[in-house]
């Protein structure tokens, strides 16, 4: 009995510090980019699918895009409540979605400000003869249905950018609080 010897191992969790400011910024933009995607490309297909026309690859992928990005940020809001947010899960997971993002904003500016038949360019096209439009009737309803969906392409082009820099922000962040400059 004289020789036993009795080794102890303490457990460390490791705790890392997050900027509460930032993450949740961070948070509130990419709800916000992620279901505006699911709304704008879903309402694009409806539409689509009432003409009985041919979505076009970016409208799905759009739409999963943009839930992909809601489960993630359902996933970090269970980490967060558990105090276990770890800075490799967020970095693997922002940049899925950063490869997906930067994907879904190169073709929203292929189909926004190609060089034909782009969707910018049929924005510009219908202008209404006496230079506004005014009054109950199909010019004005016309007017009214491009403008909505051109600004539909261009607010899903914006969030589509935001939400790239965003990611890539979040990358940043997490490598730095992983080396501990946020204590």
């Amino acid at each position: 009995m004289a020789n036993e010897t009795f080794v102890r191992i303490l457990e460390r969790k490791r705790k890392y510090v997050w900027p509460e400011a930032q993450l949740n910024l961070w948070l509130v933009v990419m709800i916000a980019a992620g279901a505006t995607l699911i709304g704008i490309f879903t309402y694009f297909m409806t539409v689509q699918s009432r003409f009985h026309v041919n979505s076009p690859w970016i409208f799905p992928y759009s739409i999963a895009t943009g839930a992909l990005t809601l489960f993630f940020l359902l996933f970090l809001f269970v980490l967060i409540q558990n105090r276990q947010l770890l800075p490799g899960l967020v970095v693997l997971g922002s940049f899925i979605l950063f490869v997906l993002f930067l994907t879904g904003l190169i073709e929203t500016s292929i189909q926004l400000y190609g060089p034909t038949g782009s969707v910018n360019f049929y924005c510009n096209l219908y202008k209404p003869s006496s230079g506004y439009v005014n009054g109950q009737g199909e010019a004005t309803l016309a007017y009214l249905e491009t403008q909505g969906i051109c600004n539909d392409w261009k607010a899903a082009f914006s969030l589509y950018l935001v939400g790239t820099v965003f990611l890539l922000w979040m990358m940043v962040m997490a490598w730095q609080v992983n080396q501990d400059e946020y204590d």
